[in-house]
């Protein structure tokens, strides 16, 4: 199947569950786009047995698609910066700190604790995982994809600090979370192709991907706010922001430097000093458009894929009820990383007494974790096959339930938290 013929079948995916969704479930639109994938997906595995093409060709369709690659080196570039343009830069210094213990120390608590008690959980159940194994998917589950409940908030007039703090704690800790992700496989001894780290120190890893990633993009965003300024037309200005990401994203993973951080910094710059210094109205107006648009399109694209993942991933019952048993220790460890950073900030200033509830219960996980646990594939090897089949299906099972469940509930849980207060 050619590349032309798989994104014009999720296109038309999309635009189908987005057009069926909006004019009967009026779901958020990621939650509803990936119930329906999911959906589909169980209509094909029934009717595999009578009519065996269809299932074998949506397969065929999946096999061909490096969700990996297609997500960390395609479209996670260009959400992110399409994220960070929308974000006031002032907003994000007021709560820097809360925001930066949330993406680092955040990580680093989640992902230990998710290893110490699932290594626990997957011995109960009967499941023998490894220590290193269990700290791996410990890296790739903490990373947050605040997605749906960002819409759901603002649609509750939520406080704008809490959709700040959400918002920046998301942006920076997919990088961060690649950047434990990768420490761990090196760590473990396995890495090996695009994601070696060898025998590099943890430390030098983390301050050359993130710091580097940082400055990094600073450079380019820098360079693009200068080539911004001295023009003025929509077309050479909107040119130059799919450069900076396209481009910017591919140079830095060339110099093995953090491109999702590179581009929630080239976005912040851009979407704030650029906005309101290198840009005309109608650019900002047309740019802005643009962005959005880039954002929805990819969103339900990568949603759509996610639900239709469920054909090409080995479950049994025993993984799936692992993956159910799992998934409190993931909701512990989301509290525990969001409450350990937010009682330190308590003490310089009061924090609303939902927030913890909220942070915890909204921390769904996305695309991120599943193409990290699909990379393990090549990272692992074939001799670590059952690993590799167990940790995808635990991430998976998480993953729809943080969708799904909490997703479709957060609204409801949202507006009697806030009320309460």
């Amino acid at each position: 199947m050619s590349v032309f013929e798989i994104i014009a079948i999720l296109l038309t995916l999309s635009a189908l569950f987005s057009y069926a969704n909006h004019r009967f479930l009026k779901l958020p639109t990621t939650i509803g786009l990936m119930g329906m994938a999911l959906v589909l997906s169980l209509l094909l595995v029934a009717v595999g047995p009578i009519v065996p093409a269809l299932p074998q060709v949506a397969e065929q369709m999946l096999g061909s698609i490096d969700f990996n690659k297609t997500l960390l080196h395609g479209m996670l570039g260009f959400l992110l910066f399409a994220g960070a343009m929308h974000v006031d830069l002032s907003d994000l210094r007021r709560h820097g700190l809360f925001i930066g213990a949330l993406a680092t120390f955040g990580v680093v608590i989640s992902t230990a604790v998710v290893a110490a008690l699932t290594f626990v959980v997957l011995r109960w159940v009967g499941i023998e995982l490894s220590f290193v194994h269990c700290l791996l998917f410990g890296a790739l589950i903490s990373p947050t994809d605040p997605i749906s409940v960002l819409a759901i908030l603002k649609s509750l007039g939520a406080p704008n600090d809490l959709q700040v703090q959400i918002t920046g704690e998301s942006l920076f800790n997919d990088g961060v979370g690649v950047v434990v992700f990768l420490a761990v496989v090196g760590l473990a001894g396995t890495g090996h192709g695009e994601h070696a780290v060898g025998t590099w120190p943890i430390a030098q890893l983390f301050v050359q991907e993130v710091l580097g990633g940082a400055l990094f993009g600073l450079a380019i965003g820098w360079i693009a706010y200068r080539m911004l300024k001295s023009v003025d037309n929509y077309q050479v200005e909107l040119l130059i922001s799919l450069a900076l990401v396209n481009g910017g994203y591919a140079m830095a993973t060339r110099l093995h430097l953090s491109g999702p951080i590179a581009m929630v910094v080239a976005g912040l710059l851009i979407g704030n000093h650029g906005r309101a210094f290198a840009m005309s109205y109608a650019t900002r107006q047309r740019l802005d458009a643009f962005w959005e648009l880039v954002d929805e399109i990819l969103n339900a694209v990568l949603f759509v894929l996610l639900g239709l993942e469920l054909l090409v991933l080995t479950l049994r019952v025993q993984t799936v009820l692992a993956g159910l048993a799992v998934v409190p220790v993931v909701l512990l460890a989301r509290a525990l990383a969001v409450g350990l950073p937010l009682s330190i900030v308590r003490l310089f200033r009061p924090v609303r007494p939902y927030t913890l509830k909220l942070m915890t219960w909204g921390g769904l996980r996305g695309g991120i974790s599943v193409a990290l646990a699909l990379s393990l594939r090549q990272l692992l090897g074939q001799e670590a096959k059952a690993s590799t089949d167990v940790i995808l299906a635990l991430t998976y099972v998480v993953v729809v339930f943080a969708i799904l469940v909490q997703g479709l509930s957060i609204s409801a849980l949202s507006r009697r938290w806030i009320k309460q207060a």
